[in-house]
C-alpha cells in the first residue's frame, strides 16, 4: 500500500481520545474529584452491595434479589426481597464478605425473572443500579432512599440551595449523577447524587449550597463516563442552571415548565413472528408509536427449562442462538418511550426449536482451474445480517455515527452470507473473495485487518450452525470457492495472541478510568462476550498495568511525559504501543516507522500505529503465521487473497511462506489442487508506471518471479542483500514472460517454472478504471513483466480506492460500467467485483472516513437493505425465483448485464484460459484475440472479441465464426474478418467453429440494456 487509508485509524499516539471512540462531550471525568490516582473511580469501599432495581417497566407485584456473592453459594429461590425506596425504585442492601462482588438476577416471586438474558448481571460492591438491561453505579434516590435536598421554594429554589437541569439529548445516558461541590466546600463521594427525570430530554436535581452563591459540578452516568466541562468543570449558581451540550445558563427558566407530562405509552407492538432454525429463533415485528418517540422494546420469553426471559432491545428484530432443541418458545413484546411509559403486551408469538446441529465437517478445496471463476469480494461484516446477535458497535459506535443509524460495525455475518449464497451465484460469480476472518482487535475492527488471535475465527461472524466451516462446506456445494483475505505483515496493535501481546501503562485514575477496564480474572477477550462488570464487548482489563512488567523495555514507564491530550489529560509513557516506545521486542516485532514507502523500510517498519509490523524475517513468527494460515488451508479454502504483500521482502514470500501453502495443499488436497490453489498479493502500486516510481521491488510484477540468486541462510540480511542487488540491476534486467501472449494465433504452454507462487491484483488496470481503453492500454504494457497476466485478478475499485487511487467509489456512470465489465469479462486475468457495484452501489461516496463518520454514508455501506427477500439459483446466473427487495435488485441494468457475461465468458474457454495477441488487429480500440487449447482434454478454443469498437482481424483462420452476443455468422476466405463498432459497453465474440466438443456456441443468453 503507497498510504494505510482503507482500514487504519492514523492518529497520533498521542491523541488518547481517538482510542477512546468516545465524544469528547462524554468521556471527561471530575476535574476535582477526590478519588486517589490510583484507585477506580467506579469502585465503592466496603464488603457491601446496595442494589437498586427499576420497576416502573416491570410493574411486578414483588421483587427478589437472587445473588451469589462472587465465588460463593446463591441465595435459596427466590432470593431476598427488595424494599421500596422511591418512585420507580426498590432495593436491597446485602453483606459480600470478603466478595469483590455478586452475580444477580431479579425475579417476582411466581417465576418470572430477568437474568440479563441467561448470562446473569455480575454486579461489583457500593451503590448499583439496575435499569431495563444497564447496570450503572449511582443512588437514584439521592442517598438513603429520601431526597436529601431542602424543599424548594415556590420558584424552584431558594437562596442556599440551586436546581440543576441536564439535557441527556446528546449523551443517550439512562443514568445521570451530579457530582459537584458548593463554592469552597467538599466535593460529594464519587459518582455524586442520583438526577431523576423531569421531562423528555431532561434530569434535574436540587441541592443544598451550604450557604454559598454556586457551585462547580461535573455529569457523570454511573459507569465511569464522564462530562466534565472538557476538564474545566462547570460553573453554576444558585437558583435555576440549565447545562446542555456543555452551554451554561444561569438564572435560566425551567425547560420543563411548559411541558406536559408525558403518561402516554406507546401503540401494542404488532404483527409479531416467531420463527425458528435448528436451536436458534429469529422474533420480528412492526414498530409501534408513541406521541414522544418510541425507545426500546421489551421482550419476554417463556419455554424451556430456563423460565422466564425479559430482554431489552432497542430494534424490531430479536435473534437468539444457543437454546434447547425440540422446544417451542413463546413471546411477547412491549414498547417503551423517553417517560419509561410501557405498552401492553402484543399478541404471543410461538416458535419450536429442531435439532442441535452437528459441528460441520471438514471441508476439501474445490481445485479447478481458477480463472474459469468470477470473483465476488464482499466485506462480509456489512453483507448481510443473518443473526442480529452477534452484532456489535464497539467503542466507536456513538463517535462514529453508526449507532445513530442503528448500524452497528460488526453486523453481517457467515450466515448471512449462506443465506445470499444464491444471489452472488444468480449473478453468475463461482467465487468469493472474503475479508479476514480471524479474531480482531482494534477500536475499528470490522473489516478484518487487525488480527489478534490468528487461531481463532471471530466470533462476531459465526453463529449456530454457520461457522466458517458451514459457510465453506456451503458455498462448496453449490460450486463457489471461498478465497480468505489473510495478513501476513501485521498484527493488531495490541500483539498477536499466542505470540506476544503487549502490556502498556494504564492507570484508572481520575481521568482514564472511563477507558481502562477494571482486570476480570478469567474473562478473556473475544470481540463478542459482553464483560460483565464493565458491560463491554471491547473489554480492555487484560491489556492494562498499573505495575511495571517484569521484563519491560519501555522507558520511564507510567511517567507523565509534560505533554497533554486535546482534552487536557496527562499522557505517560508506555501508554500507547508503538514500534519506537520498546514496548513490543525485536524478536517479533520490527521497530520502525516507515519514512520512504518506495524505499526499503517500506519492507521493515510500521505502517500505522493500530498495525504492528511483524518482523516475518523471524522463524518463531514465521511459524505462528504459517501454522495458523495451515488451519484455514485444513477447513478447505479454495485461495488466498494476501494483504500488504508488497510490505514483506520477496525473498522471504519465496523461502518461506509461499512454499508453506503450496507444501500444506499439497497435503491436504493433493498436487493438483495445490496448483490451482488461487494465491494473489495486493502490491499497492498507485502510479501509471509500469514499474513504480523505478524500483522494481515496490512493483505488483515483481512478486510473480523466483528469486535468481542464492542469499545468506540469514533471513533477515538476506533480505537486504536481495533488495540491493535486484534495486541495483534496475527495471532494465528482469526477467520476461511470453505466457500471457499467443504466438501468432496458436496457443503455446506456458512456462510456469520461474513463477514464485503468487499472482497480483492487476494495480495497472485498476488505476487507469476511470476510462476503460486506458486501463487496457496500460495493462498490455505490463503483461511481458508478470510471470502469467492470465492469473491476474483485475477490478474497477474495492474497499481502499477507485481508479487513479480516488477515495471514492466508482462514479463513472452506468455506460461506463457496462463497458468497464465488458473489457474485464473478456480480456486476461480474473473479473473481480466489489459488492454492490452491480447497482451502483454508494457511487461517489468516500470509500473509508475511519470512525469520523457513520459507515452507511461510505462505501463500506451496509448492503443487506438490497438483499432482503428470497432468491434461489439454479445455476451461474440463472435466477428461479427472486421475491421482496432482491428482486428489485435482481432487475437491474447492470445486474443483467453482468448475468450475461458471465454466461458468455463460462461457455468460451478462451475467454476464461486463453493467451490473448493484436498482432494483425486494427482499429485502436479494445480489439485483441484469445485461444486456449489443452491436447490432455481435446479443447480448442478461439476467439475474436470487439468491446465498443469496430475491428478488423487479419491473417486469421479461415472458417465459420459464430457471435457469442447476437449469434451473427460469419464465413471468412481469406483470413480477414472485420466488425463494426458494437458501442459503448457492447461486445461481439466471434469463435471458430472447430465441431465437436469445440463447436462454437452461437449467441448465448437473451439481450439485454447492453449486450445485443
Amino acid at each position: 500500500m503507497k498510504r494505510p487509508t482503507r482500514r487504519r485509524l492514523r492518529r497520533p499516539l498521542t491523541i488518547a481520545l481517538a482510542a477512546s471512540g468516545l465524544l469528547a462531550l462524554v468521556t471527561a471525568v471530575p476535574h476535582a474529584a477526590p478519588a486517589p490516582s490510583s484507585t477506580p473511580v467506579a469502585a465503592a469501599a466496603g464488603n457491601s452491595a446496595t442494589v437498586f432495581y427499576y420497576t416502573k417497566t416491570r410493574n411486578w407485584a414483588a421483587y427478589n434479589l437472587h445473588f451469589a456473592p462472587d465465588g460463593g453459594s446463591w441465595t435459596t429461590v427466590p432470593g431476598a426481597g427488595m424494599e421500596a425506596a422511591c418512585t420507580d425504585w426498590v432495593k436491597k442492601t446485602v453483606d459480600l464478605g470478603s466478595a469483590a462482588g455478586l452475580a444477580a438476577t431479579f425475579n417476582n416471586g411466581q417465576g418470572t425473572w430477568d437474568n440479563n438474558n441467561g448470562s446473569n448481571y455480575a454486579l461489583g460492591t457500593g451503590t448499583i443500579t439496575v435499569k431495563d438491561g444497564v447496570v450503572a453505579h449511582s443512588d437514584p434516590c439521592g442517598g438513603d432512599g429520601t431526597d436529601p435536598s431542602p424543599s424548594p421554594s415556590p420558584t424552584g429554589t431558594d437562596a442556599t440551595s440551586a436546581t440543576v437541569f441536564y439535557s441527556t439529548t446528546t449523551v443517550g445516558w439512562t443514568t445521570v449523577n451530579l457530582h459537584y461541590a458548593p463554592t469552597g466546600k467538599a466535593w460529594t463521594a464519587v459518582p455524586g447524587v442520583g438526577m431523576e427525570a423531569a421531562c423528555t430530554g431532561w434530569v434535574k436535581k436540587t441541592v443544598d449550597l451550604q450557604g454559598t452563591s454556586g457551585l462547580a459540578a461535573t455529569f457523570n452516568n454511573g459507569n465511569g463516563t464522564w462530562d466534565n466541562n472538557n476538564g474545566n468543570n462547570y460553573a453554576l449558581s444558585s437558583g435555576l442552571s440549565i447545562v446542555k451540550d456543555t452551554k451554561v445558563t444561569n438564572n435560566a427558566t425551567d425547560p420543563c415548565a411548559a411541558v406536559v407530562p408525558d403518561t402516554k405509552a406507546p401503540t401494542v407492538p404488532g404483527t409479531v413472528k416467531a420463527s425458528a432454525s435448528d436451536i436458534s429463533t429469529v422474533l420480528t415485528w412492526e414498530p409501534s408509536t408513541d406521541d414522544t418517540g418510541v425507545t426500546g422494546y421489551q421482550v419476554t420469553r417463556t419455554g424451556g427449562t430456563k423460565g422466564t426471559v425479559v430482554t431489552s432491545i432497542a430494534s424490531t428484530v430479536l435473534s437468539e442462538s444457543g437454546l434447547e432443541p425440540h422446544t417451542t418458545y413463546t413471546y411477547t413484546v412491549k414498547a417503551l418511550d423517553s417517560a419509561g411509559n410501557i405498552s401492553a403486551a402484543s399478541a404471543p408469538a410461538t416458535a419450536t426449536t429442531g435439532d442441535t446441529p452437528p459441528p460441520a465437517t471438514a471441508g476439501k478445496a474445490l481445485g479447478t482451474d481458477p480463472r474459469k471463476d468470477p470473483i465476488y469480494f464482499v466485506l462480509t461484516a456489512r453483507f448481510y445480517d443473518g443473526d442480529a446477535s452477534n452484532d456489535r458497535g464497539g467503542n466507536q459506535d456513538v463517535k462514529s455515527g453508526n449507532a445513530a443509524n442503528q448500524d452497528p460495525m460488526f453486523r453481517g455475518d457467515f450466515k448471512g452470507l449462506v443465506q445470499k449464497l444464491d444471489y452472488i451465484k444468480g449473478l453468475g460469480f463461482s467465487a468469493i473473495w472474503i475479508t479476514p476472518v480471524v479474531l480482531n482487535r482494534s477500536d475499528y475492527d470490522y473489516h478484518g485487518y487487525h488480527g489478534y488471535d490468528f487461531y481463532r475465527v471471530d466470533p462476531r461472524l459465526e453463529s449456530a450452525g454457520a461457522s466458517y466451516q458451514d459457510l465453506i462446506n456451503a458455498a462448496h456445494a453449490k460450486g463457489i470457492k471461498i478465497y480468505q483475505d489473510v495478513v501476513y505483515n501485521h498484527s493488531s496493535r495490541w500483539g498477536a495472541k499466542g505470540l506476544f501481546t503487549p502490556t502498556v501503562y494504564g492507570v484508572r485514575d481520575s481521568q482514564w478510568s472511563w477507558y481502562y477496564d477494571e482486570k476480570q480474572p478469567g474473562f478473556e477477550y473475544d470481540g463478542l462476550t459482553v464483560e460483565p462488570k464493565s458491560g463491554k464487548s471491547y473489554y480492555n482489563g487484560d491489556l492494562w498495568s498499573t505495575a511495571e512488567p517484569s521484563g519491560n523495555t519501555c522507558l520511564n514507564w507510567g511517567k507523565p511525559t509534560g505533554a497533554k491530550s486535546p482534552e487536557g489529560y496527562t499522557l505517560y509513557n508506555c501508554q500507547w504501543s508503538g514500534p519506537t516506545s520498546k514496548m513490543f521486542p525485536s524478536t517479533y516485532y520490527h521497530q520502525c516507522w516507515i519514512g520512504n514507502w518506495e524505499g526499503e523500510d517500506s519492507r521493515s517498519c510500521w505502517l500505522a500505529d493500530d498495525l504492528a509490523d511483524f518482523n516475518t524475517e523471524n522463524p518463531e513468527v514465521q511459524n505462528y503465521l504459517i501454522g495458523a494460515y495451515n488451519k484455514y488451508i485444513d477447513m478447505g479454502v479454495d485461495g488466498f487473497r494476501v494483504d500488504t504483500a508488497v510490505h514483506i521482502p520477496r525473498v522471504t514470500w519465496n523461502r518461506r511462506f509461499l512454499p508453506a501453502i503450496q507444501q500444506r495443499v499439497t497435503q491436504d488436497w493433493g498436487a493438483d489442487t495445490a496448483q490451482n490453489f488461487y494465491v494473489f498479493g495486493e502490491v499497492g502500486a498507485f502510479v501509471n508506471d509500469k514499474w513504480n516510481r523505478g524500483s522494481v521491488n515496490h512493483s505488483a510484477q515483481f512478486y510473480t518471479w523466483k528469486e535468481r540468486k542464492e542469499y545468506t541462510a540469514d533471513d533477515t540480511q538476506a533480505a537486504l542483500d536481495q533488495y540491493n542487488y535486484e534495486e541495483q540491476l534496475g527495471t532494465g534486467n528482469q526477467p520476461t514472460s511470453a505466457n500471457a501472449f499467443l504466438d501468432g494465433n496458436a496457443y503455446h504452454a506456458p512456462d510456469h517454472s520461474k513463477f514464485s507462487g503468487m499472482n497480483i491484483i492487476d494495480m495497472r488496470m485498476h488505476m487507469n478504471f476511470g476510462d476503460a481503453h486506458n486501463a487496457f492500454s496500460n495493462g498490455k504494457d505490463s503483461d511481458d513483466s508478470t510471470n502469467d497476466a492470465t492469473y491476474n485478478a483485475v477490478y474497477v475499485d474495492s474497499h481502499d480506492y477507485g481508479p487513479n487511487k480516488s477515495s471514492m467509489r466508482y462514479t463513472g456512470g452506468q455506460d461506463a460500467w457496462a463497458e468497464n465489465m465488458a473489457l474485464m469479462w473478456t480480456f486476461r486475468g480474473i473479473p473481480t467485483l466489489y459488492y454492490g457495484s452491480e447497482i451502483q452501489f454508494q457511487a461517489g461516496k468516500t470509500i473509508d472516513c475511519g470512525p469520523s463518520c457513520p459507515l452507511a454514508t461510505t462505501g463500506r455501506a451496509y448492503y443487506g437493505d438490497h438483499l432482503e427477500g428470497t432468491v434461489t439459483a439454479s445455476d451461474f446466473s440463472k435466477v428461479d425465483s427472486a421475491t421482496g427487495e432482491v428482486a428489485n435488485t435482481l432487475a437491474q441494468p447492470l445486474v443483467k448485464h453482468l448475468q450475461r457475461l458471465n454466461q458468455i465468458r463460462r461457455a468460451i474457454p478462451a475467454l476464461q484460459m486463453g493467451q490473448y495477441s493484436t498482432d494483425g488487429v486494427s482499429g485502436g480500440g479494445m480489439n485483441f484475440k484469445r485461444r486456449y487449447t489443452d491436447t490432455s482434454t481435446g479443447v480448442d478454443s478461439f476467439a475474436l472479441v470487439a468491446v465498443t469498437d469496430g475491428a478488423t482481424y487479419s491473417a486469421i483462420p479461415n472458417g465459420t465464426y459464430k457471435d457469442a452476443v447476437t449469434g451473427d455468422v460469419k464465413q471468412v476466405t481469406n483470413g480477414t474478418l472485420t466488425v463494426s463498432a458494437p458501442g459503448k459497453g457492447n461486445l461481439r465474440v466471434y469463435v471458430l467453429d472447430l465441431g465437436g466438443k469445440n463447436a462454437a456456441p452461437g449467441k448465448i443468453g437473451t439481450d439485454g440494456p447492453y449486450l445485443r
